[in-house]
């Protein structure tokens, strides 16, 4: 319950301060966001397994955000246009780990109640 309030006040927070992100970061932003909704989802992938541990979601969390910010800079300095491929592979990652917990909802809990 808890996570779903932070989402909640997260957003109406966003929403109502008025901040915009400036075009030229628009790219680093998305990508940031997309790499810490990875790790997000992955978290809780691994709670569902009982594998879940806070160091390794925090280290994943802040590594993969950094980590994917440098990469469309670097592509920006070499002008290639790596955000079209990040966006993929973090796009694949979250629809699995979006898969494996419908997976979990759906035959896991099944499982636990016989």
């Amino acid at each position: 319950m808890i996570p779903i309030i932070g989402l909640v006040i997260g957003v109406a927070a966003g929403i109502y301060s008025g901040f915009s992100i400036p075009y030229g970061y628009s790219a680093y932003v998305a990508v940031g966001i997309l790499a810490c909704m990875d790790s997000v989802l992955g978290g809780v992938y691994a709670n569902t397994q009982k594998e879940f541990e806070a160091k390794i979601f925090l280290s994943g969390f802040f590594c993969n955000g950094v980590l994917a910010v440098m990469l469309i800079w670097l592509g920006n300095q070499l002008s290639i246009d790596l955000s079209i491929a990040a966006i993929v592979v973090y796009g694949s990652r979250i629809f699995n780990n979006l898969s494996q917990i419908r997976h979990y909802l759906l035959r896991g809990r099944k499982a636990e109640e016989k």
